[in-house]
């Protein structure tokens, strides 16, 4: 978890995980990301698919971020043991629920996270139970998406509470929230808010970008990381570019 807790200032790069096949990992590993978030909230993912993912990048060398689907204890426990370097937990708009999420990332007398120290979390058993809770209380990252004015007003607060570990500024959802376009100056302004409050309480803010022109803004606007792109979406981008590049000559031929 070193790399994205201690290097996720100063331009980290990560990007989503949609599809099943661990091939995609070992891609984005290879190519060369520095994290991965693999996606329980907008795919067909599950906690199987989920658990070989974090393999795969654990074996790489590079940290698995999941995000949950939502804010329950169950799904939040189960991929923690899984061995994933930390949670991003999407909504999360008020004090009381980020004290909640906090909560269901650490152990007792943190938080309210069984021990499981026979999984992967664990080595299988064999970590010693001290380091196994140690981790789990103080390595484990958790990330809390702010998606909505209501999380943006409450920014400061949430990012004031221990066990915070860093902030993901969802722009698509507050900005549809608020029935403007993502790019708009009202969007701006919030996260411009977001950005100052993340930077008054010394904790890591983020952001998630289509494509690199968007990431490149953002890391250049000061945010600390970016979740650029996606599996799917860089296959299928790569995909039409073949597509267009060969099949435009042949139609110009053809009109002429």
């Amino acid at each position: 978890m070193a790399r994205v807790r201690d290097g996720i200032n100063g331009g980290t790069l990560g990007t989503w995980i949609k599809l099943s096949s661990p091939e995609s990992v070992e891609i984005m590993a290879h190519a060369g990301f520095d994290f991965v978030v693999i996606d329980l909230e907008h795919t067909t993912l599950d906690l199987g698919a989920a658990s070989t993912h974090i393999a795969m990048a654990r074996a790489l060398g590079m940290d698995p971020l999941v995000r949950v689907p939502d804010h329950g204890l169950s799904v939040i426990q189960r991929v923690l043991d899984a061995g994933a370097a930390g949670v991003v937990v999407p909504h999360v708009d008020t004090v009381q629920q980020a004290r909640a999420v906090v909560r269901a990332t650490c152990f007792p007398p943190r938080g309210d996270r069984g021990s499981g120290g026979t999984s992967r979390a664990g080595r299988w058993g064999l970590l010693p139970r001290a380091d196994y809770l140690e981790y789990g209380n103080e390595q484990a990252l958790c990330v809390v998406q702010l998606e909505s004015e209501v999380a943006i007003r409450n920014t400061r607060e949430i990012l004031a509470l221990d066990g915070i570990g860093a902030a993901l500024v969802g722009t698509a959802d507050l900005s549809m929230s608020m029935g403007v376009a993502a790019g708009s100056d009202e969007v701006d302004r919030l996260a411009t808010s977001a950005l100052a409050a993340a930077a008054a309480a010394g904790v890591p803010i983020g952001t998630a970008s289509a494509t690199s022109d968007q990431a490149r803004a953002a890391l250049a606007r000061s945010y600390d990381y970016v979740v650029v792109s996606n599996d799917t979406s860089i296959l299928a981008s790569g995909g039409r570019a073949i597509v267009n590049a060969l099949k435009a000559p042949v139609a110009e031929r053809v009109a002429r």
